[in-house]
């Protein structure tokens, strides 16, 4: 399974623990897309925005994960000079 596909999987199920009375048009809703949005969000579409995954993410009270994307930890080996 690629990445975006298990974020997918694991937004889908996000939004069903959090939100069990909401359908996908109720959840869609909350962060500000149409149902086909969510829907492709909800199968890794990578033609989707980042920003629509963040919303998502705000909504469901897990939006701290986004600060790490991208960090890269300090290596022996980094030229910068600094650790």
């Amino acid at each position: 399974m690629n990445h975006l596909a298990a974020l997918g999987r694991r937004l889908r199920e996000a939004r069903r623990r959090r939100f069990p009375d909401d359908d996908m048009q109720a959840f869609a809703l909350r962060i500000g897309v149409a149902r086909s949005t969510l829907q492709k969000m909800e199968q890794g579409d990578p033609g989707v925005a980042l920003g629509r995954y963040y919303a998502a993410a705000e909504v469901l009270g897990l939006a701290s994960g986004f600060e790490a994307l991208f960090v890269m930890e300090a290596s022996l080996f980094d030229d910068d000079g600094t650790l």
